[in-house]
């Protein structure tokens, strides 16, 4: 777990980032890059096309929805990817795509497709 605290300009930022030792060794994996490129490849935690696969199920599961709670959809993608570190990532790439907008809800944030 990593947690990062701080501000941003008046706002206060209190951030907790779960990784497992997969993503622990790909991001060490990426400091090394930058410091002494590596002779071979850094393994990944998952090939491509399952990574691929996955994120098309999850932005299946946003358009069915049409709209859906933050709380929930984090349940599914749970399931879908088989951790919760998994699916908060998901949820994050989520918030950085051009095919989703996230609302504010009166308990939890709201994806919605964007069609």
């Amino acid at each position: 777990m990593l947690r990062i605290r701080g501000t941003i300009g008046a706002w206060p930022v209190d951030l907790t980032i779960e990784m497992d030792a997969a993503d622990w060794q790909q991001l060490g994996a990426q400091l090394n890059v930058q410091a002494e490129a590596p002779t071979t490849p850094a393994p990944t935690a998952k090939p491509a096309a399952q990574n691929d696969a996955l994120w098309q199920s999850t932005l299946q599961l946003v358009q069915q929805a049409g709209q859906i709670s933050g709380p929930e959809l984090l349940g599914q993608l749970e399931g879908l990817a088989g951790s919760t570190a998994a699916g908060k990532r998901l949820l994050v790439r989520l918030r950085h795509c051009q095919e989703v907008r996230v609302e504010s809800g009166a308990d939890a944030p709201l994806y919605c497709w964007v069609d």
